[in-house]
């Protein structure tokens, strides 16, 4: 354990900035695991959440004494914000480009830093929540609301279907099932559909047959692109554009997986004899599943919500894949 006293410069810092500036050594992802283990204490009192600190505040933080060690390297300065970058910000919300390997929140074997801890701790918004989620080691598109004001108007927008999200995707193969559909901007689409089980442990299962306890998943798309020959047995890999009709847990991994087209670099639903044969343009294996979100589209958003800002808007990227194909 240590502890220091809040300086009169300190005023009005998060605790976990105030704990890095007095311990330099120290990561963010120590100090926000700390609070959620209530290991944080303000003048004796245990805290679960980052929050401001007054001057004269005594702050004690049991971490194993270890972790302040002088030796300990700090992060490279301006190094958290290279994991993710701001695309566009709004009155209520930052869209953000998030790189592959970061989890958006923490969960049970979570070790680093999590998109909104990073988000939280390099911007001015200390309050910011997470409007939706995408997989550990899927890049791209997420939307942050500021507070829990903005929080609670664009989960409005969600509800009310006022939000598209597209996805891109490598996958193995062509896909050709589906039935014609329309995308929310006129695009034409193949539809798939199917059905979802989602096991306690957190597994996703694919049924083509409705079964006890699943959840319906339908999942637009299109081919943009196409790559002869470029599979271990001669297949084609084609690129594809995805819109999401329901957003399930790992539903495009799992459905096109289930469909024969699992998505290039994908260790849980993808097949390692494809993965092990892709590689990166240097040789390198490839690390992380070809998946991005790319698009977010904004239906008409009532005048009576914050976010109107953003009616009838289209925030993009394009997708950073990191694959050799020819």
């Amino acid at each position: 354990m240590r502890k220091f006293t809040v300086s009169q410069s300190q005023e009005g810092l998060h605790v976990v900035k105030a704990s890095q500036e007095a311990f330099p050594q120290l990561k963010s992802a120590d100090l926000f695991h700390a609070l959620k283990r209530r290991d944080i204490r303000i003048d004796g009192k245990k805290v679960n959440k980052d929050i401001a600190v007054k001057a004269g505040n005594e702050v004690e933080i049991w971490l194993p004494d270890e972790l302040f060690d002088s030796s300990r390297k700090a992060a490279p300065a301006g190094s958290q914000e290279k994991m993710f970058e701001i695309v566009a910000e709004t009155k209520g919300l930052l869209i953000v480009n998030k790189s592959q390997g970061i989890a958006v929140h923490s969960g049970k074997s979570d070790i680093e830093d999590t998109l909104i801890d990073l988000v939280r701790q390099t911007t001015k918004y200390r309050d910011a929540e997470l409007c939706h989620r995408i997989d550990m080691n899927t890049g791209g598109l997420v939307l942050i609301a500021k507070n829990k004001a903005a929080l609670a108007d664009c989960v409005e927008l969600f509800k009310n279907g006022l939000v598209t999200k597209r996805y891109r995707a490598l996958v193995l193969g062509e896909p050709v099932v589906g039935d014609p559909a329309v995308g929310e901007d006129g695009t034409i689409y193949k539809e798939v559909k199917g059905y979802l089980e989602k096991t306690k442990a957190g597994k996703v299962y694919i049924h083509d047959e409705k079964q006890p306890g699943d959840l319906d998943i339908a999942t637009k798309y299109r081919i943009l692109k196409t790559f002869a020959n470029a599979g271990p047995d001669g297949e084609s890999v084609s690129d594809l554009e995805l819109e999401l009709v329901t957003g399930r847990t790992h539903q495009i991994r799992a459905q096109f997986a289930h469909l024969g087209h699992p998505v290039i670099g994908d260790g849980n639903y993808g097949r390692n004899k494809v993965n092990m044969f892709f590689e990166t343009p240097d040789g390198k294996k490839v690390k992380y599943q070809q998946l991005f979100s790319c698009r977010i589209i904004f239906g008409r958003v009532p005048k009576d919500n914050m976010h109107v800002d953003v009616s009838g808007k289209t925030y993009k990227i394009l997708p950073d894949y990191n694959v050799r194909l020819s």
